[in-house]
């Protein structure tokens, strides 16, 4: 069993940034690829980013390209998504996710582990 925790979300401006973080616990951290992704009222839960066991290889989506990054850290268990140039269409509850593997997927079904998600809210 893995345990997430997501922290940081808030409520901010258009073009403003955050930082939400993940921590978790349970079973080895580095066996698994990780991912955010975030869900808006009314809408499906949808892939942000995505990072490798490794962090050598990352994933965005289109969305989110050159304004968002995904980063992790193994020896603190935790991963991180950093937002700048945010818009008021960010605004989701965001979820940290865990799969096994070395990969992560940009499909929810992939993900064996979710948080509890973290509100960030973007006003314009």
């Amino acid at each position: 069993q893995v345990q997430l925790v997501e922290s940081g979300g808030g409520v901010v401006q258009a073009g403003d940034s955050l930082r939400l973080s993940c921590a978790t616990s349970g079973r080895t951290f580095i066996r698994y690829a990780m991912g955010w992704f975030r869900q808006a009222p009314g809408k499906e839960r949808e892939f942000v980013a995505g990072i490798s066991w490794s962090g050598s290889n990352t994933y965005y989506a289109d969305s989110v390209k050159g304004r968002f990054s995904i980063s992790r850290d193994n020896a603190k268990n935790s991963v991180y998504l950093q937002m700048n140039s945010l818009k008021p269409e960010d605004t989701a509850v965001y979820y940290c996710s865990a799969r096994e593997g070395d990969q992560p997927r940009s499909y929810s079904t992939w993900y064996n582990y979710w948080g509890q998600g973290t509100q960030v809210t973007v006003s314009s």
